[in-house]
Order: C-alpha cells, then sequence, then structure tokens
C-alpha cells in the first residue's frame, strides 16, 4: 500500500508541475505580448497609487485630534469626536441640508443629457445638428469663474436682461444673487448649462451603435417616430444610461466646489454653502483639519453605501451594473 501511495503522489506531481509550469509560460507570453500597452499603464497606475491610495492612509486623523508638530501617528487618538461635532453643531447641520438638497436636485436633472440626445438625434438637416452641437458643447469648456460672471451679469437687478423683463413687465428688479430664496435655483441651472451638451456626447455615441434594422423592423409592424423611440431607442440606451446614473450616484455628496464658491456672499451663504465650501473655509482658512477630514470621510462612505446599494437593485431589477 506505501509503495502504491508514494506511486500515486509521484504521479500527481508529475501532472502537476507541467501545468504549473505552463501557466507560467502563458503568463510571460501573455505579458510580452502586451508588454507595451503595460508600459503604457504605469504612468496611470502611479498616479492613481500616489495621489489617491497612499494619502489614503492620512484618514486616520479623522479620529485624532491632528498636530502638524506630531505628525499623523503621533497625534492624541479622540474617536469619534470630530463625527459627534458634525452632527451636533447646528452651523453644520445646515451645511448637510443644503448639500442633501442641491445634490438631489441635481440627480433631478440627470436625464437632461439623455432628453437632449434623443432631441438631437430625431434632426435630418446634418448641419444644423452639427451646429446645434457644437452651440451647447461650448459652456463645458468655460471655467466656473467666468460662468458665474455671465450669470451675475445676466441675472444684474441693474443690467441684467432678466430683471430689464421683470421691470417692462412692471414688476420691481430682484437682487437674484443677494437673496438666499434663488441661490439654490441659480446653482442647479447654472450646472445644467455647464454640462447638459458635454453629456450628450456618450448617448449619441450609444444611439449611433443601434442596428439600424430594428427600426426598419419597427416601420414594418406600423411604429411611428414616437413609438420607435419609446420602443427601440430608449430599450437600446438604458444600460448606458444605467451606468452613469450609477456613477453619480457614488459622487451623491461631492456638489462641487468651483461651482458653488463664485456664486456665494453672505447674503446667500445661508442656503447656498455645501460640504465642500464649508470644508475649505474650516480645513484651510481655521486649520480644523480633523474636522474637515471626518468630513470628506463621511462624504466618500455615503457615497459608497449608496453605488453599492443602487448597483445591487439596478442588477436585481434591470441586470445592469457596475459589477
Amino acid at each position: 500500500m506505501e509503495d502504491t501511495n508514494v506511486v500515486l503522489d509521484k504521479n500527481v506531481i508529475q501532472h502537476e508541475t507541467p501545468t504549473k509550469v505552463s501557466k507560467i509560460t502563458s503568463t510571460l507570453r501573455h505579458l510580452k505580448k502586451y508588454q507595451m500597452l503595460y508600459i503604457i499603464a504605469i504612468p496611470g497606475i502611479l498616479y492613481f497609487l500616489i495621489f489617491k491610495y497612499i494619502p489614503l492612509v492620512g484618514s486616520i486623523i479623522a479620529f485624532k485630534d491632528y498636530n502638524i508638530f506630531k505628525g499623523v501617528f503621533a497625534s492624541e487618538w479622540v474617536g469619534l469626536k470630530h463625527f459627534k461635532t458634525l452632527f451636533e453643531n447646528p452651523e453644520s447641520m445646515r451645511i448637510l441640508k443644503n448639500t442633501l438638497l442641491l445634490s438631489f436636485y441635481d440627480m433631478l436633472m440627470f436625464p437632461a443629457p439623455l432628453i437632449l440626445a434623443l432631441l438631437l438625434n430625431e434632426l435630418r438637416l446634418q448641419l444644423y445638428k452639427k451646429i446645434v452641437q457644437t452651440v451647447i458643447y461650448m459652456p463645458h469648456f468655460l471655467s466656473w469663474v467666468i460662468i458665474s460672471g455671465i450669470f451675475i451679469g445676466i441675472l444684474s437687478p441693474t443690467t441684467g436682461i432678466v430683471n430689464q423683463v421683470i421691470v417692462w413687465l412692471g414688476k420691481e428688479p430682484i437682487y437674484f444673487l443677494g437673496s438666499e430664496n434663488f441661490i439654490r435655483p441659480i446653482l442647479i441651472l447654472a450646472q445644467l448649462w455647464q454640462s447638459v451638451g458635454w453629456g450628450t456626447i456618450i448617448y449619441l455615441a450609444a444611439l449611433t451603435a443601434i442596428n439600424p434594422e430594428l427600426y426598419e423592423a419597427a416601420k414594418v409592424d406600423g411604429a411611428n417616430r414616437w413609438k420607435q423611440t419609446l420602443h427601440v431607442t430608449i430599450p437600446a440606451i438604458m444600460p448606458t444610461f444605467t451606468v452613469l446614473f450609477l456613477l453619480q450616484i457614488g459622487n451623491f455628496l461631492d456638489f462641487g466646489f468651483e461651482r458653488v464658491y463664485v456664486f456665494l456672499n453672505p447674503l446667500n451663504s445661508v442656503n447656498g454653502e455645501v460640504l465642500d465650501t464649508y470644508i475649505f473655509k474650516a480645513g484651510l482658512q481655521q486649520a480644523q483639519y480633523s474636522f474637515t477630514t471626518a468630513i470628506g470621510l463621511l462624504k466618500s462612505v455615503v457615497g459608497l453605501i449608496l453605488l453599492m446599494i443602487a448597483n445591487f437593485l439596478s442588477k436585481r431589477f434591470t441586470g445592469n451594473s457596475l459589477y
């Protein structure tokens, strides 16, 4: 029996060794075949490693009273103190409420690029279509400083075209950017104007990938343009919409610093200030590094949880997901 076991063990070893050698050989061939692609990917990998993953170690100061002289690891451990401060501070809760509301309104505007792409897809005059596309793309290349200047000029209580129309209608001019009641709609409309045209690019690319035979079959069945859009175009483009929507949910609390900061002033900051601008004010101007790190960590955790929940629900009910 012992001799038999020895023979079996030798057979197993002899069987496994060639398999492992073949796997190693296959891996080396794969690396040699695609070596240029791996070399090109090295700068991107180093970028994410150095600027994204290694700095995550510094997130530990959210649980410490960070002292720049003691360093990250030698500072005093305080646990969840800064998170409690965030939820107990009325100012922080007001800013968190602003961020949640603005992010929710932003999500409501998310289908706008899809709707615009569907409208552009229905244009038959190619020259006119290209002109419209160029015009709606251009705001994407403007900085938020320029965009804020445009909106300030349009909404000016003295020279702005909007208030000139209001005066022409017999009403009193309104100082839009000096009122806390209008700052949220202004922020949402500014973002919509800046990004809606650029967001159509992905959807238009997805629309070109739809098989024309599907439209021909729909015509044979008597479907008009509206029914073709409803039963052919929209179902074909929904996977793309779902993936982009899931990515947007992951950034739910990241409303953006630049797009808000350029519109803020003491008259509208009550309803306009968001977590990103608060982090700038408390973290850089008041040196509350641990507190603002806790806010940033909370944003990341909330975004991750929302993304996982949305991805699970999307995969279960639609079959489309990120992973």
